[in-house]
């Protein structure tokens, strides 16, 4: 006869305390952080609004009825749409992510923190304007900019130690739960509240990375954050509704999250939270490439010019060996036919290939037309990865955080070019000052895809000092984004 099972209610699990906790206590950043999270909003956005170019992501963005639009609502940067938090938070949430050129964490797990955006944004301009309407105070872009550290803590903290994508579970969970928790603190509620929401968001469906890998890769991959993000919006209101939570909905016997999805084995955390994860984050102001190639990316920069001063092309070319990471060999390193732009963004010989050949790698070189160069394939199949232990050990050396890549060129009369080593991507921590500039640029570039001269101005203005930025309404600030 089987043991009775006590349904006495647990208390609920320290992961789900420790997160509470963190997020009812630590309202307030400053410095490096909240630099960190300024330059993180700006570049954000951008990436957004040059994803408005591709009729692929705009076909998924307004209202789920045409015509819609809520009073009070979350309006989407860069389009007519007013929508509630919940449909804002994908739209800008999809937007973000489609082109893969946000921020990006590494560690056991691997994402992109400011994913959280979608939620954290629409909430807080939902919240804003409402409070408006009744004769209240706004929300403060400070309010933004500490909820995204908080978040991109919560998201980082976690994948420190954790590899979802080793049981087949995409990072997206940690964007749904990160989400949950902080927009459930702009919302107001009780620390009880708050541990109900973010069990909520463990106790969800969580997505297979199907779409990410081979032979399934496609476009869901650059929504999927949009739909985590939402996700998290709407189990906050769930929870803001006084719905229960389920307190061991990760050490439950059987039917816990990590029975059940994490092969038994309980979370490992490396350090508390705090502001570590915004102050180290990974910005991708080059090219919009998977995280794992852009050192190898800015190497083949590097090679496309020697070889163009040599006067050789990549007809000359024998074989390359990328010497490379174990993170990155499982994640890009992808032989064979690429069936759409998602495939090609997640092939490290493709996004070696295009820089070689042409000498740059922009979004649009993804596209059909570009793929469609028989060059590009002919140098693919030349492109060999294999793994150096040390770049794999600096990786996840926190004191490091390396994502080294190091090409090699062999031509067909056996000679070859000395190998170009990138250690550090220009988006590093290592490599801020150089970054910063860059950084803006790339924002004031994006600014211009969308906006009037006039309109680029003011929102320049508001954006590029941080102590201005912090203490503008949000509802104000999002309105510069606003296209009738």
């Amino acid at each position: 006869m089987s043991a009775a099972i006590s349904n006495t209610r647990p208390t609920p699990d320290q992961v789900l305390a420790d997160i509470a906790d963190y997020v009812l206590g630590h309202q307030q950043f400053h410095g490096l952080a909240v630099e960190t999270a300024r330059l993180c909003l700006i570049d954000t956005l951008g990436c957004g609004l040059e994803a408005l170019e591709y009729p692929a992501c705009t076909k998924l963005l307004g209202p789920i009825i045409p015509g819609t639009v809520v009073p009070h609502g979350a309006k989407v940067p860069g389009t007519p749409y007013q929508l509630d938090p919940v449909q804002a938070a994908f739209n800008i949430g999809a937007m973000i992510r489609w082109l893969d050129f946000n921020d990006t964490w590494l560690a056991a797990e691997w994402g992109h923190p400011s994913d959280n955006l979608g939620g954290i944004l629409a909430a807080a301009d939902w919240l804003s304007r409402s409070a408006v309407a009744c004769g209240k105070a706004p929300l403060l872009m400070r309010d933004v900019l500490n909820a995204m550290i908080q978040a991109h803590e919560i998201q980082g903290i976690i994948a420190l130690e954790n590899s979802f994508n080793k049981v087949g579970l995409d990072h997206v969970v940690l964007v749904k739960v990160a989400t949950t928790a902080v927009v459930g603190r702009l919302l107001g509620l009780t620390r009880d509240e708050l541990i109900n929401a973010i069990s909520l968001a463990w106790v969800d469906g969580q997505s297979l990375r199907t779409y990410r890998h081979a032979p399934n890769t496609g476009s869901r991959k650059s929504w999927a954050a949009g739909d985590a993000t939402s996700r998290g919006v709407r189990l906050a209101l769930i929870a803001r509704t006084g719905e229960m939570g389920y307190p061991s909905v990760l050490t439950a016997k059987t039917w816990g999250f990590y029975d059940v999805l994490f092969k038994g084995e309980p979370f490992r955390f490396q350090r508390t939270y705090g502001s570590y994860v915004m102050e180290n984050v990974l910005f991708k102001i080059s090219f919009p490439a998977e995280f794992h190639s852009q050192t190898a990316v800015e190497a083949a920069m590097q090679l496309h010019s020697q070889l163009a001063s040599m006067g050789k092309n990549v007809d000359d070319i024998a074989s390359i060996t990328i010497r490379t990471h174990e993170a990155c060999i499982r994640i890009i390193d992808k032989k064979g036919p690429l069936n759409n732009p998602a495939d090609r963004d997640h092939c490290i010989q493709y996004m070696v290939a295009v820089p070689l050949i042409f000498g740059r790698l922009t979004a649009g070189d993804y596209e059909d037309a570009v793929a469609a160069d028989p060059r590009i394939d002919t140098l693919r199949a030349k492109i060999t990865c294999v793994e150096d232990p040390q770049f794999t050990r600096d990786y996840h050396d926190p004191e490091k955080r390396s994502i080294a890549n190091a090409l090699t060129v062999t031509f067909k009369d056996g000679s070859h070019l000395p190998e170009v080593e990138v250690e550090y991507p220009i988006g590093h921590k290592r490599r801020r000052a150089d970054g910063i500039p860059l950084l803006e640029a790339k924002f004031r570039t994006n600014l211009a895809r969308r906006f009037a001269a006039k309109q680029q101005e003011r929102i320049l203005h508001a954006s590029l000092d941080t102590a201005h930025l912090s203490a503008m309404p949000v509802h104000e600030y999002v309105d510069l984004y606003c296209q009738a």
